[in-house]
């Protein structure tokens, strides 16, 4: 299982690197489709299925990528109108609030990915990728081997108080290294801001994990050998891409203006 998770990783990460290199409309193309399949595992964690709601939250999820550099307006007025669309398509369903928060939980990271490539700039974009790798490494190494209190035991029974500092110090170390190489001036805002983002990784993280098992499931799909489903691999980005945004819509511009 090991060898699996490795060999799909090192397919993954050179491709979304490259598409983040290529830019629009590559990476906005790229982030659309993976919306498109988002929402598609959404529903079916959710027991919609990949019916009426299904395809409305995968189209709303694309459409808000592909709006997101032209018209960012426009893609958040579409996701605000999505989530009621999905909630009664979904309404005959137990999971039809559900439903209709997939496409918030899908619709806006993609949005707001596909617009921090243009006005972050890519080195803030390969920030938040390193971010986020690392400190799903550094939770992943402190916590086994530090172990401890449970950070989460109902929601997650792996996930250790260590961890979640233990991921955050390691994010402050990758943040130290991104603006050493980036922007030197901006090293200490970079470093608490690269640990802050640490701690909303590991809660978006336990986001998916907590509705994984509201709903009674292990894996979001299996489209990712070893790994399970695209939720399972970018969960850590639900939440981080808005805050960075948002970050960046307040300072006008990327880590490189910080």
């Amino acid at each position: 299982m090991l060898k699996t998770r490795v060999l799909s990783a090192l397919i993954m990460v050179p491709v979304a690197l490259a598409c983040a290199w290529a830019g629009s409309p590559v990476f906005d193309i790229a982030i659309a489709a993976v919306a498109v399949i988002m929402a598609h595992e959404w529903q079916a964690i959710v027991q919609a299925g990949w019916r009426a709601p299904g395809w409305a939250s995968g189209a709303a999820s694309a459409a808000a990528a592909l709006l997101a550099v032209p018209a960012p307006e426009a893609a958040l007025a579409l996701i605000a109108g999505a989530v009621p669309l999905v909630w009664l398509l979904a309404r005959s369903r137990d999971g039809a609030g559900w439903a209709a928060l997939g496409v918030l939980y899908v619709a806006l990271p993609a949005m707001t990915l596909v617009w921090l490539r243009e006005h972050g700039g890519l080195a803030t974009l390969i920030w938040i990728f390193v971010i986020v790798w690392v400190t799903d490494t550094g939770g992943y190494v402190f916590g086994k081997n530090i172990g401890g209190p449970k950070l989460s035991p109902r929601i997650s029974p792996n996930k250790t108080w260590a961890g979640l500092l233990g991921g955050a110090f390691s994010a402050m170390v990758a943040g130290a290294a991104v603006a050493f190489l980036v922007n030197p001036t901006a090293a200490l805002a970079l470093i608490l801001f690269s640990g802050g983002l640490a701690i909303v990784e590991q809660m978006s993280d336990l986001t998916e994990s907590y509705v994984k098992r509201r709903f009674g499931v292990k894996d979001s799909g299996h489209i990712i050998p070893g790994h399970g489903g695209v939720l399972d691999r970018v969960d850590g980005l639900v939440l981080t891409a808005p805050v960075v945004a948002l970050a960046t819509y307040l300072a006008q511009g990327g880590i490189t203006a910080w």
